[in-house]
């Protein structure tokens, strides 16, 4: 039977958005859990030790065999749309191989997130792929459940992130008359339950059910809700113009990150994805939160943490993780660097822990000072804080203008900026063992402008963050090679 303690599900998807949130809630149900990944390597190292990561990839029917053994339930989180214009093939593919393999391997039940769209319309070539995945895997003679959603309200979602980048960024913005079709936001949080009541909800014969929030609504008005609770003034022009298929060119301008997935996700806008068919409400037990509260739930998420998984951490999207220059995804810009050090994680954890107060900030600590001095001079805290303690942190201590939101001694920590700023900040070092007497040492500045202003401040001021950063960096990590107590403040 489905959903049983001692049955084994098969998560595929794990390291993206919705594939990583889900993972959580499976193990607090205390199921076996076992993950697909063509990185397995990459996976280990964010899950718990309980998890079952095994190498497979949707394109080897051979590895899918293996990895669906002994799974009574499998999770299908898989898409290809940043594979480029031969992504609905590649999709095609993937879920036949997936299909076939589930078909040997005797799965009983197959859980997929497909897309809303009447399928008898015009519907975009994103919407029939997604749809026609869920033909392809009803196929296997697995019962299979798909879930068809529209847009999904939560901090680091890929409809989430491109409102919130174009409100962000855009202090007035063109509207064309596609913007205002409708759709039925759903708050990953309602999402995810859906997913986890699947596995044993009573589903003799495959079964798609629509799911959504109670408002129906449009980008437009999403983006509206947004802007009103973040308090920006936003000018919308209706325009009768400027096709999906334009449109899209024009967000890959204005937020280059979203060049290849975004374009299709925009594309179609041109469908209402509402829900027509409500036997969901039958068949679970959700109550789904509305618009307001789920854009004021995501909000709460982004003051406290940044985003647990976001869209753009799944492997499919990997082509647009990399690279020395800060990256943005949605209205965020990320700027991380690396370093290897010959120490083991937790010597190289240690002068990372005590940064700050009277240690200072090994490099430019005299800048450092002259920025807290301006924070005071703005209304802020500044630098005299300090720390409770020169060589322990915990989460909700403060550090100087900062405030550790996660400490985990020998692996992170994590910093949410407290000064004066047109926007949110973090700043998080990670150590991890690369060896024999050998860890890399990662820092990254994560920054969340708030309109205008706050990306102005960002690019004016990115050559000193960049020189600072680097120094600090650097000296951070020759503070662990030297291996001595609270080395020097400065570089």
């Amino acid at each position: 039977m489905n959903g049983r303690p001692d049955s084994l599900v098969l998560l595929t998807g794990a390291s993206g958005y919705i594939g990583g949130r889900l993972l959580r809630r499976l193990l607090i149900e205390d199921l076996k859990v076992r993950c697909l990944s063509r990185r397995p390597e990459e996976l280990k190292q964010t899950v718990d030790t309980d998890v079952q990561v095994v190498k497979g990839d949707a394109l080897d029917t051979e590895s899918l065999v293996s990895a669906l053994s002994g799974v009574s339930t499998a999770f299908y989180l898989i898409h290809s749309m940043a594979a480029g214009e031969d992504f609905s093939q590649q999709d095609r593919i993937a879920a036949s191989n997936f299909a076939d393999a589930a078909r040997q391997a005797g799965v009983q039940r197959i859980i997929y997130v497909g897309g809303l769209g009447d399928p008898s319309s015009q519907l975009s070539k994103h919407l029939s792929s997604r749809q026609e995945t869920g033909e392809i895997l009803r196929t296997s003679g697995a019962t299979v459940i798909e879930l068809q959603a529209s847009i999904v309200i939560g901090s680091g979602s890929l409809s989430f992130e491109l409102v919130r980048s174009l409100v962000e960024r855009l202090p007035a913005m063109i509207c064309p008359r596609w913007l205002e079709v409708e759709a039925q936001p759903i708050a990953i949080e309602d999402l995810i339950e859906y997913l986890v009541q699947s596995i044993s909800i009573n589903c003799p014969a495959s079964t798609i059910y629509q799911v959504g929030g109670p408002d129906r609504a449009t980008y437009g008005a999403v983006m509206r809700e947004y802007a009103r609770q973040r308090g920006l003034k936003r000018l919308m022009i209706p325009v009768p113009f400027l096709t999906p298929f334009l449109s899209s060119l024009w967000l890959g301008l204005v937020t280059p990150v979203y060049a290849r997935v975004g374009r299709k996700l925009v594309e179609s806008l041109k469908n209402p994805t509402v829900v027509t068919d409500f036997a969901a409400s039958e068949a679970f037990s959700v109550q789904p939160m509305g618009l307001t509260p789920a854009i004021s739930r995501a909000m709460r998420h982004e003051e406290t943490e940044v985003a647990c998984t976001r869209w753009s951490d799944s492997v499919s999207s990997s082509a647009l993780r990399t690279g020395a220059k800060p990256r943005q995804f949605g209205s965020r810009i990320i700027d991380s660097r690396t370093q290897t050090v010959q120490a083991s994680a937790s010597s190289a954890f240690r002068p990372i822990q005590e940064i700050g107060g009277s240690t200072g900030w090994y490099f430019g600590t005299w800048l450092w000072n002259i920025r807290g001095f301006i924070d005071i001079l703005a209304g802020g805290v500044g630098m005299r804080r300090g720390r409770r303690h020169p060589c322990e942190l915990r989460p909700g201590d403060v550090l100087d203008f900062w405030r550790v939101e996660q400490c985990i001694p020998g692996e992170i920590l994590r910093l949410r900026a407290e000064m004066k700023l047109p926007g949110r900040a973090w700043l998080q070092f990670e150590t991890v063992e690369n060896g024999p007497s050998s860890s890399r040492v990662t820092q990254t500045a994560i920054f969340d402008p708030k309109g205008l202003w706050g990306y102005m401040y960002w690019y004016v001021l990115f050559p000193v963050h960049n020189w600072m950063f680097r120094g600090m960096l650097r000296s951070i990590c020759d503070a662990a090679e030297d291996g001595l107590p609270r080395k020097r403040a400065e570089a």
